[in-house]
């Protein structure tokens, strides 16, 4: 059988058909092409959450630590002072923000943020 994507659809149904007794755990392994785990891991499933899919999680990866008040103020110094190095933007974040990041995360919010060097140099000579 190997790792195969089960509709949905098929899952309840052969739920609904086993606990109406319309088909026995037998008959429902054989008509589905089931293995009897993965029928009792859909039966499981669906008597826990009442849906024969495992929710879906709304959050993936690691929640930002900038939020956009923070980067608003971070593009408001690179534009003040372009010359700032990445530690000491980090530095006046911590002190004024009360939030400490690595200055790698400042640069990839910065990147992230459409602030480029190349943006930093024509700010700078202005």
């Amino acid at each position: 059988m190997g790792n195969r994507q089960i509709s949905p659809d098929l899952k309840l149904a052969a739920v609904h058909l086993h606990e109406q007794g319309v088909l026995s755990t037998q008959e429902i392994i054989d008509y589905f092409s089931f293995s009897r785990h993965t029928f009792w891991c859909i039966r499981k499933l669906y008597h826990e959450t009442g849906d024969v899919v495992k929710p879906h999680s709304g959050y993936t990866g690691q929640p930002q630590l900038l939020n956009l008040t923070d980067i608003q103020y971070l593009i408001t110094l690179v534009n003040h002072q372009p010359n700032w190095f990445l530690d000491k933007l980090a530095s006046l974040l911590q002190q004024n923000h009360f939030i400490s990041v690595h200055f790698s995360t400042i640069h990839w919010e910065l990147i992230c943020a459409g602030v480029s060097l190349k943006k930093l140099c024509k700010v700078a000579s202005e």
